[in-house]
């Protein structure tokens, strides 16, 4: 299959799912691309690329390390681009194979949860988030976006390509839990507001957002064990991925982790 044909197939996610494949978009994303492990199977280019020294130095670099790397004039690189102002240059990447299994079970772990989080801008804006504050790991359950959608893989700027990130079901998330004690906080507006530094967390804790406008779903409620919330004033709730990024900072290991629990 032609790498442009390729592309455009890719951006539905059936597409990706069958063939195990994604598209990083844009200067910033492939260059990202490039210096991570993630296995790049070809790039298409147009002569937009080469305006700028930047763009230049990339086709070199595309060139050095890509095996496949298709030109194309910019109409039709616009017929595979996902953005409406294109940069001139996407590439194809195998999806990287993460299961727990690859989650280390060490003391201290932060793991973060999306439970139905629907909006692909934050989602990426999480799992970039998730990478900074060293989170092991971050896992997406079902109704949550695809993690290799586009307007993810922008969003994150090239966060996941080494953050360990996977779709997950709540029988897989249960069955690693319970032999590894590791415990599950919900965000939830109702819960219990945390402290600013929070004493005697869990040495091991999985953190779960849900959707941005329902919540929690009930099987996330059924099994959290502490749900937090964060003490807000004026308003009635922050953005998910904003809410996310305060409370994994606040429950970061440093934060007082109690060994061994």
């Amino acid at each position: 299959m032609a790498l442009i044909t390729q592309a455009r197939d890719l951006k539905r996610r059936k597409a990706r799912e069958r063939t195990g494949y994604f598209v990083a978009e844009g200067v910033r994303a492939v260059e990202e691309l490039l210096r991570s492990p993630l296995d790049v199977h070809g790039a298409l280019v147009s002569p937009q690329l080469a305006a700028t020294p930047r763009g230049i130095a990339l086709r070199e670099a595309l060139a050095a390390r890509v095996a496949t790397v298709t030109e194309v004039d910019d109409a039709d690189f616009a017929t595979a681009a996902d953005t409406e102002t294109p940069q001139g240059v996407l590439a194809i990447a195998a999806i990287p194979a993460r299961t727990w299994d690859t989650v280390p079970a060490v003391d201290p772990l932060r793991v973060l949860v999306l439970d139905a989080v629907q909006d692909p801008g934050n989602v990426g804006t999480m799992l970039r988030t998730a990478a900074a504050l060293g989170v092991a790991a971050t896992a997406a359950l079902p109704g949550t976006v695809d993690l290799w959608n586009a307007k993810v893989v922008r969003s994150a700027m090239g966060a996941h390509f080494t953050h360990p990130a996977f779709a997950t079901t709540w029988q897989e998330l249960d069955a690693w839990r319970a032999p590894h004690h590791v415990a599950l906080w919900g965000a939830d507006a109702r819960g219990v507001a945390l402290e600013a530094r929070p004493a005697g967390l869990p040495a091991r804790l999985a953190l779960i957002v849900g959707n941005e406008g329902a919540g929690l779903t009930a099987d996330a409620r059924d099994r959290i064990e502490r749900p937090v919330a964060l003490p807000i004033a004026d308003v009635e709730s922050l953005n998910v991925a904003v809410a996310a990024g305060i409370l994994l900072y606040t429950l970061r290991p440093d934060a007082g982790v109690r060994a061994g629990s």
